[in-house]
């Protein structure tokens, strides 16, 4: 049996960071199993600038400035589009990821619809919306209104969970849906082509892929690939960009290794660079999953990284990898040099790690979880989406 066809708004930051991506995969997925979604963002999702599929569609959320106002009204133009959305075309539900301020946009805007032509909202919470943003003074109380109107919410880790109940205490809304990947996309594969423009001959290849902000700890990545390169011959490779970009490419600098370490930017299809990769170093002090550790697992390779947040509930250590205490730069050298050095240690994590990736966050066995919990809300609400064979 399978949900009947929706028409879901799917409300999202166009970025690459961790919220955008799953969004986006989200609603390809779910295109591809007959819904229609229609993406309410800024911008064209990231994951979404070379697809077309014919259930899939974009409003972009405008943006107004007046010499009055000190910036962008972003939360109310957002609700001014969500509201236009459903008032012009309709939609059986919203499903609204990252809780400020989408949720507290979407509340708005279902103000401004009579009520018959409101519809529920799911907001799925990622991590820093609770954890550093959310739970702010400033923004804490309106993110505890968003919360409390949304009809649903899901986590992506039992830690973010967990840290949502204890800093705004909504324990009983709460449930948790797991990040996934897509199998057939995350491949293991070394081609030596594509590798050799990467690395020389001889040489491993560590990887790290973020939006280089504080939670991720790059300063500790550069340090400990320096130690590496002090025992073998490597490359870093950095994939991503933000904030902490320039700091650790000056600090590879200072400490001798900036000629071994290649800052590839923001990448869309990551699933081409991953496999190429010898180790994934992800050493993140308040990581609410991990999904770049989860894709990397998907290619067979072993990831390096802290037993911080939810990390642990996707990497099983000493099996698909290695987990320490954030900030043991020693310990994580050591492990990497153990895995780097070890090639049936690292062909028995990669596979591992492939088996749980496939076994557990499969998008197959992850996206009828989400289908579940809009039948929920449908039926809840008396919206009349039906179950069919």
């Amino acid at each position: 049996m399978a949900l009947s066809p929706l028409r879901i708004g799917m409300v999202c930051y166009p970025t690459y960071g961790g919220s955008g991506a799953v969004a986006t995969e989200l609603g390809r997925m779910l295109a591809r199993r007959g819904h229609t979604v229609h993406f309410i963002s800024y911008a064209r999702p990231f994951r979404l600038l070379n697809d077309f599929h014919p259930n899939l569609y974009h409003h972009e959320i405008g943006s107004e400035t007046y010499p009055l106002f000190l910036g962008q009204l972003y939360s109310i133009a957002a609700a001014c589009k969500i509201y236009d959305i459903i008032s012009a075309i309709g939609l059986d539900l919203l499903h609204l990821h990252y809780a400020l301020p989408h949720a507290i946009s979407a509340w708005m805007a279902l103000q401004m619809l009579k009520p018959e032509r409101r519809i529920p909202t799911l907001t799925t919470l990622h991590g820093t919306d609770i954890t550093v943003v959310g739970s702010k003074p400033a923004f804490l109380p309106a993110v505890r209104l968003g919360l409390e109107k949304s009809d649903a919410l899901t986590c992506v880790s039992q830690w973010l969970a967990a840290k949502t109940c204890e800093l705004f205490a909504v324990c009983d809304k709460l449930r948790v849906i797991y990040n996934f990947v897509d199998p057939q996309v995350y491949l293991p594969g070394d081609c030596a082509c594509r590798r050799a423009q990467l690395a020389a001959p001889g040489e491993k290849i560590v990887m790290h892929v973020s939006n280089f902000r504080s939670v991720k700890r790059v300063p500790d990545i550069v340090r400990i690939f320096a130690k590496l390169c002090e025992r073998l011959p490597a490359r870093l490779i950095l994939v991503g960009d933000g904030p902490d970009r320039e700091p650790a490419l000056q600090l590879a600098e200072r400490l001798g290794v900036a000629q071994r370490v290649m800052m590839l930017g923001n990448q869309p299809a990551i699933e081409n660079f991953l496999p190429l990769a010898d180790l994934l170093l992800f050493p993140s002090d308040g990581e609410s999953f991990g999904l770049a550790a989860l894709e990397a697992m998907a290619c067979e390779i072993p990831v390096v990284g802290t037993l911080a947040g939810g990390l642990p509930e996707v990497v099983v250590d000493g099996e698909c990898g290695r987990l320490f205490p954030v900030g043991d730069i020693d310990a994580m050298a050591e492990a990497s040099f153990q895995i780097l050095t070890d090639d049936g240690l690292r062909r028995a994590m990669g596979q591992a790690g492939r088996r749980r990736a496939v076994e557990h966050f499969a998008s197959e066995r992850i996206l009828p979880q989400y289908e579940a919990v809009y039948e929920e809300l449908i039926e809840r609400n008396g919206v009349g989406a039906a179950i069919v064979q």
